[in-house]
């Protein structure tokens, strides 16, 4: 357990290095995702959409898989969880 730990932390600070952005990259990037990323970043404003739609689109799935996750309010007995609830898997 103690080798896995530290193996975890020693990867955990190495990729803490290679996230952050080189000093070209920093320059290149727009102001918003300076010292972020590598790369030409988004060029325009329909990179732009596409980022935010993406975003909106992955937080409402989130929310609701775990909204339905944790109440998914189903009371018939034939339901599949009462299955694995009485079963006791």
């Amino acid at each position: 357990m103690k080798k896995i730990v530290i193996v975890f932390t020693f990867l955990f600070l190495l990729g803490q290095q290679v996230v952050i952005a080189c000093e070209v990259c920093k320059k290149n990037q727009p102001e918003v995702l300076q010292n972020v990323t590598h790369g030409a970043g988004p060029s325009g404003t329909l990179d732009y959409i596409i980022i935010w739609s993406a975003v909106i689109i992955v937080g409402a799935t989130l929310f609701f898989s775990l909204k339905y996750l944790i109440s998914p309010k189903e009371n018939n007995p034939g339901h599949i969880k009462n299955i694995v609830k009485n079963e006791g898997f």
